[in-house]
């Protein structure tokens, strides 16, 4: 990777999400917990839900990544509270899209991966970009399973 590609991937924007990640703490008592990893970095994040109403009322999350995932951790955490599960799989299948496919900008409030977007060129970026909209979906998941047990 060159030193021109690297200034344009870990921007400004990117470093700064990264360093001010909202929901940063772990839930008491969450109604679902999801750990996720991408194997090929390592990079890693937890995150805890907590569901009323068909809704995510209260976030937690652990994040232990690169800035790239960090920066989308801050995105998700700045976005989920409120959100259905409807929206977290949109979220997630929209940034997919824009980091695989070449897929527009996920639809507000999840617009904030917008800064994620050189990141498509970088595949192998993709695994740590997605992990807190893939395990907040997952949690969400299992929460709503676990409220109509």
């Amino acid at each position: 990777m060159a030193d021109s590609d690297l200034i344009k991937l870990y921007s400004g924007q990117i470093l700064a999400l990264a360093t001010d990640i909202p929901h940063r703490e772990r839930l008491a008592a969450p109604g679902a917990t999801v750990k996720k990893r991408a194997p090929l970095c390592g990079s890693t994040v937890t995150v805890d839900v907590s569901v009323q109403d068909g809704m995510i009322s209260d976030f937690g999350q652990d994040v232990k990544a690169c800035a790239l995932g960090q920066a989308s951790a801050a995105v998700v955490g700045g976005a989920v509270i409120g959100r259905t599960l409807a929206e977290i799989e949109t979220a997630r299948d929209q940034l997919r899209a824009m980091l695989k496919d070449g897929g527009p900008v996920p639809d507000a409030p999840f617009d904030g991966f917008k800064v994620l977007e050189p990141a498509r060129d970088y595949r192998n970026r993709h695994a740590s970009i997605l992990l807190s909209i893939e395990a907040t979906a997952e949690a969400m998941q299992q929460a709503l399973q676990a409220n109509c047990a």
